[in-house]
């Protein structure tokens, strides 16, 4: 009975591991794809514990496992992980944890009912549910968000799952379920691996949320530094057209008396001079709503400092339908990305393309020249790998999630474009 109860638990393992696998697996391929190959790859292994069971008994069977059951599983990341190196490692020793979280739940209920093979079969099932639901709803996001943003520092977090692994596997002997002190022993050092990996991810969740915050005040405070500066140059502007009207009359006297005299070209010459101070005092105004038009102004006057060309349509109403605010900080951001991106290019490749009109809906389209590779993740999103950048793109789909907007990244011909239809 004991060997039955155990070829059962290492076929279901064999079963769960794939099924974690999915969870954890962020695939650069299709859903379908991926849950065929990876069921497949499930019933084979499946197929060669039970062949090996027959031929060598249980005790050969339980040494060979770990490798029958590994090997596949890294094989399968190799295929269809985005991720490589430490991070690639890591996500399989994630769903080895959690498969041996609920394997040594279900030991521990047998233990503990003397025996019973139902109970733990019962205890498979709930732990397997509980397990799943867990991850789904609450750790896979945090894990994929982590495996995105997060540069370094996966070795020692692999690391620190190896020694789990190591200790559960070799350091306490014996079977959960079969033997007093791995049932004791095994359980709870799983279950402190798991609280540490949840708290862990909750960390780095709160560390995202903190950067995102600081980013998103640093961005008000620029956009207020930008409005105070453009409201500080219009003023200026106008009491320099204020003055310049004041002189008006006195100019005006001086071009009749030398049309008088008959001194045409003279007359003519000083108008010309007054119209060309007038042209020098007119601000450009790229349109009514004063926190889009300073932030407008403000890194349009930045890409120009940097020898960026800037060619611009910008065609909004006086009052526009979102929170104005809101909507300077993703332009803000786009303006900023793309002035970064072309500081990476020589001087005569440099351009800004921005388009933006507000009837019947918003509509704006950023674009600059772009010679690299960008990646994009599973929401068509681009992925950076610089550390602190990327805040901008979560900001924008922030936004786009809170309004009800649209938006889409791509890379057409060597230009990087940002598209929100709202």
């Amino acid at each position: 009975m004991a060997d039955i109860v155990e070829l059962f638990s290492l076929e279901y393992m064999t079963a769960l591991g794939m099924t974690m696998l999915l969870l954890f697996l962020d695939s650069r391929y299709s859903r379908r794809l991926t849950a065929l190959t990876v069921g497949g790859s499930a019933l084979l292994v499946m197929a060669a514990v039970a062949a090996l069971y027959q031929a060598a008994g249980l005790d050969m069977a339980m040494r060979v496992y770990p490798l029958a059951a590994h090997l596949p599983s890294l094989l399968l990341l190799l295929i269809f992980s985005r991720f490589r190196g430490w991070k690639m490692v890591f996500q399989l020793l994630s769903a080895v944890l959690f498969c041996m979280l609920i394997q040594h739940g279900a030991g521990l209920a047998y233990y503990l009912s003397g025996g019973s093979f139902l109970a733990m079969l019962l205890t498979y099932a709930l732990f397997t549910a509980g397990v799943i639901c867990f991850l789904i709803r609450f750790l896979r996001p945090l894990f994929l968000q982590a495996m995105t943003k997060l540069r370094h520092g996966w070795w020692m977090m692999c690391l620190v799952m190896a020694a789990y692994y190591a200790i559960i596997a070799y350091l306490i002997p014996g079977y959960v379920g079969f033997d007093r002190t791995a049932t004791i022993l095994k359980p709870s050092v799983s279950l402190l691996m798991v609280g540490f990996y949840s708290v862990l991810m909750s960390l780095f969740s709160s560390v995202q949320k903190e950067a995102e915050a600081r980013h998103s005040a640093n961005l008000t405070v620029l956009q207020l530094s930008a409005l105070q500066s453009r409201m500080e140059a219009v003023q200026a502007a106008e009491h320099a057209i204020r003055m310049e009207r004041h002189d008006l009359r006195h100019r005006l006297q001086t071009v009749a008396e030398l049309v008088a005299r008959g001194d045409k070209d003279t007359a003519l010459c000083f108008l010309d001079t007054a119209q060309k101070r007038l042209d020098r005092q007119a601000e450009i105004r790229w349109c009514r709503p004063p926190v889009l038009d300073a932030v407008l102004s403000s890194y349009f006057e930045q890409a120009g400092h940097h020898g960026i060309r800037v060619e611009a349509s910008i065609s909004l109403p006086d009052t526009l339908s979102t929170e104005e605010g809101e909507l300077a900080i993703v332009v803000a951001n786009s303006l900023e990305n793309a002035i970064h991106a072309n500081l990476e290019l020589p001087p005569e490749q440099r351009e800004i393309r921005c388009k933006m009109v507000g009837v019947p809906g918003i509509m704006l389209e950023i674009s600059n020249p772009c010679t690299g590779n960008v990646s994009f993740d599973s929401n068509g999103l681009p992925v950076t790998r610089q550390e602190g950048h990327g805040l901008g793109v979560q900001s924008i789909s922030a936004f786009c999630k809170k309004n009800g907007a649209v938006c889409h990244f791509d890379l057409i011909d060597g230009w990087f474009r940002f598209r929100l239809i709202l």
